[in-house]
């Protein structure tokens, strides 16, 4: 008989919770005021140091913005071109090596959501995930939209899945998945290697098949791994 351990907690993961929640709680939007730094000390009782610590986290995943040295916060619009450049030139930062360990746990994540998505996903779901792979292959996209794009139709895969934990597992890992679709997405973009990839999962799903949903998301899994351990050997200056 086995009683789990209780896991600890910083003060800054504390934080970052509250704020979390209250973007959800409110349905703050892109742009949306949040209190300011001197209302949240106030509130929530922590040191400038926390919550600073706190805020620092959330913009590295692009939840919310700091204008420097006002104290103000604001709901960021991470669906904006100009913040997927942002996270890109962040995940340049990050090396392949690194995203090699956050590609094994987005492998089960996405394995899972693919599988679920298949279950679960209605028309108006299928219609999305079709018009983001029609978007992210367009000849004309340019490359950093077909990134984003690219991130927001796995992130449809797990929005489908109602799974709040799995959701908020891809925010916390966010900039390492954006970083391995730059370390593994050539520009111009390679359209012969992505869109039969991504057209795999979305005939699984529409098929309603769990089994090939989630065996053609190993096969993308695969892949992204594939490349990402192709760009470990690569010089660091011949890396994109």
């Amino acid at each position: 008989m086995k009683v789990p351990p209780i896991v600890r907690q910083s003060l800054a993961d504390i934080v970052v919770q509250r704020l979390r929640d209250l973007i959800d709680r409110e349905q703050l939007g892109a742009g949306d005021r949040l209190p300011t730094e001197q209302e949240l000390l106030q509130q929530l009782q922590v040191s400038r140091p926390v919550l600073r610590e706190a805020i620092a986290r959330l913009e590295s995943i692009g939840l919310i913005s700091s204008p420097r040295g006002r104290g103000e916060f604001f709901v960021s619009d991470r669906a904006g071109l100009a913040s997927c450049a942002q996270m890109v030139r962040t995940a340049l930062t990050i090396s392949p090596r690194d995203v090699l360990k956050y590609a094994e746990v987005r492998w089960a994540i996405e394995c899972f959501a693919a599988r679920r998505a298949a279950e679960l996903a209605t028309q108006e779901d299928l219609a999305e995930l079709e018009q983001l792979l029609e978007q992210m292959d367009r000849p004309d996209q340019d490359h950093l939209e077909s990134i984003r794009i690219d991130f927001q139709f796995h992130r449809k895969l797990i929005d489908i899945t109602g799974n709040e934990v799995m959701q908020n597992m891809m925010e916390v890992i966010h900039a390492f998945v954006m970083a391995g679709m730059v370390h593994t997405t050539p520009k111009p973009r390679d359209r012969s290697w992505s869109r039969p990839l991504h057209q795999g999962i979305l005939d699984a799903v529409r098929s309603a098949s769990p089994e090939a949903a989630e065996a053609a998301m190993r096969v993308h899994m695969e892949s992204v791994i594939h490349r990402l351990q192709a760009a470990t050997k690569r010089p660091r200056q011949a890396r994109r």
